[in-house]
């Protein structure tokens, strides 16, 4: 059996245990360490946010070195709070909304996939209130206070396993196990990890139950979160958690994009299947409640049977959506929440009424108070604490269905269910951050280049989502591990959509290019399209020139002609007229023109 011991803040002397000082930084090789954002900017693995503690810096900060790390007798820490205010001098602006902090993440390489129990230390002077300790993939271990002049000890089961990551299509190894604290000053006095024999909850769902990376400086309201990843929380260290739910999935591409194939290999008898999903199965034909949906979910659950594991049901969590005429509640999901007890019943498997639950909280709260559990703008997907709460009721039901069920194992399941940390009440005020003015202009076009240069089959025409692609590398924004629906024909399994969802949030699709609230996500791009995108791509990062009149002017389309003459102000295009605007650009045309943007 594998085990660890690291001591924070001093050199160890004692056998069996690792001193840990500010100045480890993580190395493969090295095998623990903190992450930082210098070491993730140049390791390639740690860019990847599924294989690590599924915390990155907003995107204007990706250049900075924001974790300043100290180490004391009492162990490492860094001055969260600190930083934040100096960052706000630097700025010289104050963000507003909810406090927002620097999270400290340690790393450490293990030998195998499998359960891992941590439990962590922290010895405290001063108290520290509103802490979080997050595990693997940024789920929740620990939400509470800690009291000044004490000893704080906790423990958590960790799973650690491989995952196909967002935008990926194949499945990556994963060894390592990731340690997050958040607090105004997060600190860490010593780590135990050992490897541990315990069943799992394995997760197959879609992006309301996955695990969401958040973005740092961290605040609670703006970071997309999964319950799944929230569930942790009201787990006991009997048990772990797995999830491999991912955005866009259906019952179907669960299975197709190598999903399931991860959860096939390392499941065991005695292990638990949970299987939320409906939100994108309803968007396609072939996968109707009672038809591919229902067919789907009966073929899973004879699959884990036949393991000697345990399948649970879960109906899709409702949306905040309502009705425009009469102000009703809008219930999108019925019928799929129906076909998922009638598959119980048909089955005799455990169904976790979440859809209900849900529902019921968010038509008591209305429209506008249930906003603060819900991402800003978002009516699908929750904030972390909308998923903490969302976790709450799912905790609850599985005590609830479980609880006296004739199988002994799901006795137990009910068994390994805490009542949580308490309440986790929103913050007043929910608002996005926004890029400081003295970010207008400061750019790295080294590593938008690096990033092109690794696409390939350059002398193919370009489409949409490939020009997006180019572009949002050329920017340096990261595609999101969500997608809204906004488009009827990007349904949000392909490995696009994340692309195509951070290029609507940063204002780089232009409606005119929009027909019928349709995409056409691989539709060629003409020069003049590309313009559109390149130019919303390049006022994200720079101020676009003052607007003159150009030698185009006659050669394209009135809602792309603003486009036009910024690019020809910068010398994107020739400024005498002589490229033809209509041209089908291909993706090597679309690599260089990205490189002259510049940003």
């Amino acid at each position: 059996m594998f085990r660890r011991n690291f001591l924070f803040g001093v050199d160890s002397d004692t056998a069996n245990v690792i001193g840990v000082t500010a100045s480890d930084i993580y190395q493969p090789g090295k095998g623990y360490g903190f992450v930082t954002e210098q070491n993730r900017r140049e390791q390639e693995l740690l860019k990847i946010s599924e294989l690590n503690s599924g915390f990155d810096t907003v995107y204007w900060y990706q250049d900075e070195n924001l974790t300043h790390l100290q180490n004391d007798e009492s162990g490492c820490f860094l001055d969260s709070d600190a930083e934040i205010s100096l960052l706000e001098k630097k700025n010289g602006e104050v963000q507003e909304g909810e406090h927002r902090r620097i999270p400290l993440s340690f790393k450490v390489d293990v030998p195998r996939q499998g359960n891992y129990k941590v439990t962590i230390t922290i010895r405290t002077g001063e108290p520290m209130k509103n802490v979080l300790i997050f595990t693997g993939r940024r789920r929740l271990g620990f939400l509470g206070d800690i009291p000044g002049n004490s000893v704080f000890t906790h423990a958590m089961m960790v799973n650690v396993c491989d995952i196909v990551p967002r935008g990926q299509t194949r499945i990556y190894t994963d060894k390592t196990l990731d340690i997050t604290v958040v607090a105004d000053k997060p600190r860490i006095s010593e780590i135990n990890i050992l490897e541990t024999v315990c069943p799992t909850i394995y997760i197959a769902g879609d992006s309301t139950v996955t695990d969401q990376s958040a973005d740092y400086p961290y605040a609670p309201g703006t970071s997309y979160s999964g319950w799944g990843q929230m569930i942790t929380a009201y787990m006991n260290d009997k048990i772990a958690v797995s999830n491999h739910a991912h955005s866009g999935l259906t019952t179907d591409s669960f299975r197709k994009e190598g999903h399931y194939a991860v959860i096939d290999q390392y499941s065991k008898p005695r292990d638990f299947f949970f299987y939320q999903f409906g939100h994108n199965d309803q968007k396609l034909e072939d996968l109707k409640a009672r038809g591919g949906y229902q067919t789907n979910l009966l073929r899973y659950i004879s699959e884990c049977r036949d393991k000697g594991a345990y399948p649970v049901i879960v109906t899709p969590i409702a949306r905040n959506t309502w009705k425009g005429n009469d102000g009703s509640y809008n219930d999108l999901l019925a019928e799929y929440a129906e076909s998922c007890k009638e598959v119980g019943r048909l089955a005799e498997v455990p169904v976790i009424d979440l859809h209900k639950c849900s529902m019921d909280f968010v038509m008591k709260m209305g429209l506008e108070a249930s906003k603060a559990y819900f991402f800003p703008n978002d009516y699908t997907h929750s904030n972390d604490y909308g998923a903490y709460f969302m976790a709450g009721l799912v905790a609850k039901e599985i005590v609830r269905v479980c609880g006296h069920h004739q199988e002994p194992g799901y006795r137990f399941l009910a068994k390994c269910v805490t009542e949580g940390f308490g309440a986790w009440p929103p913050a007043e005020k929910i608002v996005l951050p926004v890029k400081p003015k003295r970010y207008e202009n400061v750019t790295n076009p080294a590593e938008g280049a690096k990033l092109l240069s690794e696409i390939e089959n350059l002398n193919q025409p370009a489409d949409r989502v490939a020009v997006l692609d180019m572009i949002i590398k050329t920017a340096r924004f990261f595609p999101t591990n969500v997608y809204n629906d906004m488009f009827t024909d990007v349904v949000g399994h392909e490995w696009y959509a994340g692309t195509v969802e951070c290029a609507y949030q940063n204002g780089m699709i232009d409606a005119g290019l929009v027909e019928n609230g349709c995409f056409h996500p691989e539709k060629a791009v003409t020069l003049e399209e590309f313009l559109v995108f390149a130019m919303n791509g390049y006022k994200s990062r720079k101020a676009l020139p003052k607007e003159t009149a150009c030698a185009y002017d006659d050669k394209c389309r009135d809602f792309t002609r603003a486009y036009v003459r910024a690019a020809c102000a910068i010398g994107l295009v020739p400024s005498d007229g002589s490229t033809d605007l209509q041209h089908i650009v291909t993706r090597g045309e679309a690599v260089d023109l990205c490189r002259k943007l510049n940003v």
